[in-house]
């Protein structure tokens, strides 16, 4: 409704009370100036995104698929982009008070935008369209409007004082590792991040200068005009205005105060929105537009090459999706602080990399970045002109140093995805020939054998031969369970007594499962993420015969890297079947009854592989399984979705590490020492190999016991139950006992 001002003409303000029609003029002409310069800014950074190879599923977003791996901060779609956004959800989780403060500076900044732009529509407009054209001038700003409207933006001021405030004094006292711009690749002729930290406070200083000058304006007006009773509702304002009288301050003296100030905080706030386009400021547009078209999914399920390209090798690879990514980087550090190759002492930090593609994006494109970029007396790097990506840009080793652990899209608080990018220019350095010679060595033995080790395809279930039975070959006869071994839990000689015991509890719980014998081959997680796109392409063509020969009901794999790639990329080609982790499966087991167990009565700690937990979300599961024996569980420091990875991920197993500072298995061994417990328990059998490793190099051999939770069960076994059972009836205990319907883990459904 809009009012006529002169029924309440006490209740408001004047605008532009005491300018004359040139100052106006003036204030008008930089607006239109600072506007010009914004939209121009933000035309070139929309002019790079487009400029971008569209992706398969559309340029920025897709809707969520059926059977998915959702949670709060997963998944995809506008809806729930938006919401993140307005809650801050991804910026609160693991830091509370950060997220709290970030929360308040950006409701804060849009209610005093929404102010602004509120004025603006009644004087610029209101006004203007009821004076030309009623031949009236009206206005809504007066009266209970005002007054309200007073009362909440001056609460949003507060706000964002206080959560500015708030960053500023952490970014000042506590020095957090995350916000030290060391990098991790160091160039040979050095460089300086200088910008970065100059761009950082700059960005503070000016919100927090911004907010402070806009109370002082109103404390000034509200002192030259000797307090009006009403403007209690500006209360903040009303309170700087007592600030100013209670110093001597008189009404005059604040009267010849105020223009002083108002063209201060005027030329502040139009130069700094003219510097959004072009510094670290962007963020406030493009972060909250990539937490929107944010997919994790992406990671979980790589994206294909694009066509004619073996990988990323150009600025035209870039998706639009990705380049609107690099802008989103804040430089917060979280990324740079759980990488487990940069822990190491690898030559990786996922912040880096976004920030030197980000560079290098800009400098292809010509677009300028104020107080944003990392000098360098080469020039080399990002700040090279055209040149090769993988390899020049981002150094090798820096891309082959990623274990995929996707630890760092998990906490980016502004959606980017880091591990996909790092795959596409892996594929590139793949079709170079540049890696690692044990890594070529592996993907050769899986090119010819169907296995990393290189041996036989006849010999993939020689492990069966220590078995007093027969497992069925479900391409000869049907099976409930077809049970997908994996390479590892196949051919090492430490796991292969693990796939026994796997067997013999499922044989004497009455499962029926079967395996595809040397109908399988490695099931390529891993060597896609090293970048062997065809070659994961013809692992796929090959199990995928395998699978349609046999005849099942559902899968499972005690290898959360198979478990990924069969049920998350799988279906693409055709695989309709459930997958699940035999965690999942053993807990339903065991709490129907089919397995009967007696209490260990131990204390352990059980360690989150990342392609279960992290990609997939089964982490109750394992915990429910580690109960139900009678096991105290206590919890690593960082777990479940935060898990630290072993090191093994991304094709790292087949790599050289001997160059790392520390490996990743260490420090986590070194984690769990330090909970003064004596069993390390494990769910994958490549982090059974990698830490029973790193018990031995961190000298707790003897004293710290890597146990995967097969063992803990075949020991919880109740040998004597389980003959009663089959005494008296194989299926009266829990016959109806579905063991593929459990609920037992965080994941969605199938």
């Amino acid at each position: 409704m809009i009012f006529d001002p002169t029924l309440a003409v006490v209740e408001t303000r004047k605008v532009f009370a005491g300018e004359g029609p040139g100052t106006r003029a003036i204030f008008y002409l930089l607006s239109l100036a600072t506007l010009v310069t914004f939209f121009a800014g933000v035309g070139l950074r929309l002019r790079k995104y487009y400029a971008g190879r569209p992706a398969a599923e559309g340029r920025f977003w897709r809707p969520s698929r059926k059977g998915e791996v959702q949670d709060v901060t997963t998944k995809p779609g506008l809806g729930a982009g938006l919401m993140k956004v307005a809650t801050n959800k991804t910026v609160r989780r693991d830091k509370p008070s950060v997220g709290l403060a970030h929360l308040a500076v950006f409701w804060g900044f849009i209610g005093l935008f929404l102010a602004t732009s509120i004025l603006s529509l009644d004087y610029d407009i209101v006004r203007n369209f009821s004076r030309f054209f009623l031949g009236r001038e009206y206005s809504f700003y007066h009266g209970p409007f005002y007054l309200a409207y007073n009362a909440v933006f001056n609460l949003a001021g507060v706000a964002a004082i206080l959560g500015t405030a708030h960053l500023m004094g952490r970014r000042a006292a506590h020095k957090e590792p995350q916000l030290d711009y060391t990098r991790a690749f160091k160039p040979e002729a050095g460089y300086s991040r200088r910008q970065f930290r100059q761009g950082d406070w700059l960005f503070l200083w000016g919100l927090m200068t911004l907010f402070i000058t806009g109370f002082l304006i109103q404390g000034l007006r509200i002192d030259e005009a000797h307090f009006p009773t009403f403007e209690r509702w500006t209360w903040m304002g009303y309170l700087v205005g007592l600030a100013w009288h209670g110093v001597g301050v008189s009404a005059g003296l604040a009267a010849h105060i105020h223009p002083w100030i108002w063209w201060f905080h005027v030329l502040l706030a139009l130069g700094f929105v003219a510097y959004i386009p072009f510094s670290k400021a962007m963020h406030m547009v493009t972060s909250p537009a990539n937490l929107i078209v944010n997919d994790p999914a992406n990671t979980r399920r790589l994206p294909q090459v694009p066509n004619g390209h073996s990988g990323y090798t150009e600025l035209a690879d870039f998706t639009p999706k990705e380049r609107l990514a690099f802008d989103a980087c804040t430089k917060c550090g979280r990324c740079h602080q759980v990488c487990p190759a940069r822990t190491a002492g690898a030559p990786l930090s996922p912040r880096d990399l976004i920030l030197d593609l980000r560079q290098w994006v800009d400098r292809q494109n010509h677009i300028p970045a104020l107080l944003d970029r990392e000098d360098r007396p080469d020039q080399s790097g990002p700040l090279a002109g055209e040149t090769t990506l993988a390899g020049s840009v981002i150094a090798s080793r820096t891309l082959w140093s990623c274990t995929t652990c996707m630890a760092c899209v998990e906490v980016c608080p502004v959606g980017i995805e880091h591990v996909p990018t790092i795959v596409q220019m892996r594929r590139s350095l793949v079709d170079a020939g540049d890696m690692d010679p044990t890594l070529q060595s592996a993907l050769q033995n899986i090119a010819q054998q169907g296995n990393s080790f290189g041996k036989s395809a006849r010999m993939r279930a020689r492990w069966t031969k220590g078995l007093d039975f027969t497992i069925p070959d479900a391409r000869k006869e049907p099976v409930e369970f077809l049970w997908f071994v994996g390479d590892y839990a196949s051919f090492d000689d430490r796991l292969q007594n693990l796939s026994r015991s796997v067997a013999k509890i499922l044989h004497q719980a009455g499962v029926s499962f079967g395996i595809l014998y040397d109908g399988e081959r490695n099931a390529g997680n891993d060597v896609r993420r090293a970048g062997e796109e065809g070659l994961y392409e013809m692992l796929v063509e090959h199990n995928m015969a395998a699978l349609s020969s046999a005849n099942f009901e559902s899968i499972f794999t005690t290898d959360p890297h198979s478990y990924n790639t069969l049920r998350n990329e799988y279906p693409a080609y055709g695989l309709e079947k459930p997958v699940r982790h035999y965690s999942e499966l053993l807990t339903d087991l065991v709490l129907s009854g089919r397995i009967p167990v007696k209490a260990l009565n131990k204390t352990v700690t059980y360690h989150d592989p990342c392609y279960l937990a992290r990609y997939n979300r089964v982490m109750d599961a394992p915990r429910a399984l580690i109960e139900a024996l009678g096991c105290q569980l206590v919890e690593m420091p960082r777990n479940r979705t935060g898990s630290f990875c072993c090191g093994a991920g991304g094709g790292r197993i087949w790599m050289d590490d001997s160059f790392l500072e520390e490996r990743p298995s260490e420090n986590r061994m070194k984690e769990a020492v330090a909970l003064g417990v004596d069993v390390f328990t494990v769910a994958c059998p490549k982090d059974f190999a990698m830490f029973s490793d790193a018990v031995k190099t961190v000298g707790q051999e003897g004293k710290m016991v890597v146990t995967d939770i097969i063992q803990l069960l075949e020991e919880a076994f109740d040998t004597d139950r389980a003959m009663a059972m089959s005494v008296a009836q194989p299926q009266a205990d829990g016959a109806d006992a579905n063991p593929g319907e459990g609920v037992s883990s965080e994941q969605g459904p199938q």
